[in-house]
């Protein structure tokens, strides 16, 4: 039976396995815990995830996109669900308890950003109703 609930520190691992196996972050695993922990305390984030079979098999993680240009917003900052769990629903409950929690904010809008090579990824956007914005270029200086 698949279970979407808020997310709790002893997830860290399942997120971790997550991140390297499906999203190719190999993010070491005490950071990632020590990364969920701080946003577990976060008013602005959410981590919600996938349980089946006793184990993480998919997650969501949402902040709050503010602008001054644009109405308040949610944005994904991460989706992932095991391979061997595909096609089965789960990404779409994740995304549905996402703008569950949005409503509950009065965000107007979901964004996320993908990247250009995920096909699949962009084809389950679209079917949960994502439109494409404009293209954009991603700009990334290390500090």
């Amino acid at each position: 039976m698949l279970k979407i609930r808020e997310c709790i520190i002893e997830d860290h691992k399942g997120i971790y396995e997550l991140n390297k196996t499906e999203m190719g972050y190999d993010y070491p695993i005490e950071k990632t815990r020590e990364k969920i922990e701080k946003l577990l305390k976060s008013n602005i984030d959410r981590i919600f995830v996938a349980v089946a079979d006793n184990k993480v098999v998919g997650y969501i993680h949402l902040n709050d996109y503010d602008t001054i240009y644009a109405p308040h917003m949610k944005n994904v900052m991460g989706i992932a669900v095991a391979g061997e769990y595909k096609r089965q629903g789960i990404g779409k409950k994740l995304m549905e308890r996402a703008e569950k929690w949005a409503k509950e904010t009065v965000a107007e809008a979901i964004r996320l950003v993908s990247g250009e090579k995920r096909k699949e990824a962009h084809e389950f956007y679209r079917k949960c109703g994502f439109d494409e914005g404009r293209k954009q270029m991603n700009f990334k200086k290390k500090i």
